[in-house]
């Protein structure tokens, strides 16, 4: 299967500019030749904390759901990525869409919201498993990534997974000595997660990614956060191969590459505790805090039943 990954500089929480751009690189890698094609996660908002992610999130059936589904139609093409989906019931979630040309296959609410994330949307618990036609398709997005109950509920069971990410960088805070040595692993990180997923569950893997510089306020600190999307967009295949990659320095733009789709015995071992890879102190810290913060922001001004 031909197969493209999307890497996106998206406008902090305008969905229409950001939808324009998403169909414009639809159609660069349609014309590429590609058949199944992955978005990034948040690709109608792109993520920070910006009180403006509240109002951008769309309806089930609203213009992100529909622009995918005319381009699947109308190219004949498999697409997949994460947007904020306010449902029926009044809460927003991560939902990562799944679509063809015969219409919605299915969709993966993203389970935990990381750091930030938590002050805009509520996590899922569905397995991520969708069918589509002949083949099962593996739905991950950003830190699902880096988590080992991710791994145990697609290894063995999909064909190809289809991940999206927006991961920033720590910040060059004081003293920079110290912070530049933890950007580096975090860094490492968001570069080898995605390209190790393939030999923990046993599956290719497309990764769509942000790009960009990233700058917003800090929940519960005096100061504002100023850093940049990292990781990359890139295809692995099934035996964990990087077939084709961009990195995030080369700003938005696609990459395509021929995928031997299928599952086959996993190459790696899924470990026992909860984390597929270190996250270091500083991450940990602040995954713990902003959960605090963001679940009470979300339900003092996202959620529907506030």
């Amino acid at each position: 299967m031909r197969c493209a990954a999307i890497q996106l500089e998206a406008v902090p929480a305008d969905v229409d500019a950001n939808l324009t751009t998403v169909e414009r690189l639809v159609e660069e890698a349609v014309a590429a030749g590609a058949e199944t094609i992955a978005l990034p996660e948040f690709f109608t908002t792109g993520i920070g904390f910006w009180p403006e992610l509240a109002e951008a999130a769309q309806p089930p059936d609203g213009k992100a759901t529909e622009l995918l589904l005319g381009l699947a139609r109308r190219h004949g093409v498999m697409i997949g990525g994460s947007l904020l989906i306010r449902d029926t019931d009044g809460d927003v979630r991560n939902a990562y869409l799944l679509v063809t040309p015969e219409g919605l296959v299915g969709r993966h609410d993203k389970d935990l919201p990381t750091m930030w994330e938590n002050a805009f949307y509520i996590g899922g618990d569905d397995d991520g498993v969708i069918r589509a036609g002949e083949i099962a398709v593996g739905a991950a997005v950003c830190w699902d990534l880096m988590r080992s109950q991710t791994a145990r509920r697609l290894r063995g069971r999909v064909d190809l997974a289809m991940t999206g990410s927006g991961w920033w960088s720590i910040p060059d805070w004081w003293p920079q000595a110290g912070f530049r040595r933890l950007e580096a692993r975090n860094a490492a990180t968001a570069r080898k997660a995605a390209a190790l997923f393939a030999g923990y569950i046993g599956a290719p893997v497309l990764h769509a990614a942000h790009a960009g510089s990233v700058q917003c306020r800090m929940p519960w600190l005096p100061m504002s956060y100023a850093g940049r999307f990292e990781g990359g967009t890139l295809i692995v295949a099934g035996d964990g191969t990087v077939l084709a990659c961009r990195d995030g320095a080369d700003g938005e733009g696609i990459v395509v590459a021929e995928v031997e789709v299928g599952r086959r015995t996993p190459r790696a071992e899924v470990p026992a505790g909860f984390w597929l890879h270190r996250r270091g102190a500083l991450p940990a810290a602040v995954w713990h805090y902003q959960r605090l913060h963001g679940r009470r922001y979300y339900r003092r001004h996202v959620s529907g039943s506030r």
